[in-house]
């Protein structure tokens, strides 16, 4: 039975990913294909690596330990002459270079090359200019998931193969239909979130923006879902945390922690039906922490 694993997008609520991929590693179970948009994308890339869940885990918690460790990476990232900076596309207000930031936060497990990964690995991006999804899957890491992580007034478009490319959670926030005809069996983990309140307070203008964005993505996934949805869904409580939240990486994996139990008994309980020759008679969508939409 093939398993395939699509990770959605969502900022740091993306760190709830790894404890289904902690169920997975508990099951013993392997994925013949992930595909992964934004932050997906960057956990699924540890994961095709070869990376067990726990390393991830401890991998993205030393990264985010501390403000000073976050400034020093990104400090890595600037242009060290002109004349890269030139080449870099000049200064920009509030547009970092995301392929730089990728390059500095990505374990060093991961390869350079999709072909090197352990797992095929399909990263979803945005063409901007064909106002299009794409898939990439070979070739250039690194640059693939800059591009699919390219949040618009965050991170500068990443120029590749002759396109322009955004975050691929604009067209595909969660691509579980690019596992069809390749898997037998669909897990689908959604962080997208979206806005968290009860109307007592207006948005800022950034918390606006971001929250328009969550729901038009929501929106997204809510109509694939009635389409064609994956055989299990997990949608774990993350819509407290912003999607720059990273610095609250420990309270997330904390408050999200019951998710890798109830994935993983509802993981057995799917496969073992499907062992047993039986069909299941409507797919099986899980919420996992929190409840489902």
């Amino acid at each position: 039975m093939r398993l395939g694993l699509a990770l959605g997008g969502g900022g740091a609520r993306g760190l709830a990913h790894i404890h289904v991929l902690e169920a997975l590693d508990d099951l013993g179970l392997r994925p013949v294909r992930i595909t992964g948009s934004s932050i997906g994308a960057i956990i699924g890339a540890g994961y095709a690596a070869g990376m067990p869940a726990r390393d991830i885990r401890s991998y993205m918690l030393d990264c985010f330990v501390s403000p000073r460790i976050v400034i020093g990476r990104l400090w890595q990232t600037r242009p060290v002459s002109l004349q890269e900076f030139l080449s870099d596309g000049g200064f920009r207000i509030g547009q970092l270079n995301a392929r730089r930031v990728i390059m500095a936060f990505m374990p060093p497990d991961v390869p350079l090359t999709f072909e090197e990964l352990q797992i095929p690995l399909g990263v979803m991006a945005t063409d901007y200019f064909a106002r299009a999804e794409c898939e990439l899957d070979s070739g250039d890491l690194r640059s693939a998931i800059a591009a699919s992580a390219a949040i618009p007034a965050v991170f500068r478009p990443v120029r590749r193969d002759g396109r322009v490319l955004v975050d691929g959670g604009i067209y595909n926030p969660l691509p579980f239909d690019r596992l069809k005809g390749v898997a037998d069996f669909t897990i689908a983990v959604d962080v997208n979130g979206g806005p968290d309140g009860d109307g007592s307070r207006m948005p800022t203008p950034v918390q606006a923006m971001i929250g328009a964005s969550q729901l038009t993505m929501q929106s997204i996934i809510d109509t694939k879902l009635t389409i064609s949805p994956p055989d299990l869904l997990f949608r774990p409580a993350v819509s407290r945390y912003g999607v720059l939240d990273f610095l609250r990486s420990r309270e997330i994996l904390a408050a999200t922690e019951s998710v890798r139990d109830e994935a993983k008994r509802a993981i057995e309980r799917h496969v073992e039906h499907r062992l047993k020759g039986h069909r299941m008679p409507m797919p099986r969508i899980e919420a996992a922490a929190g409840p489902s939409r």
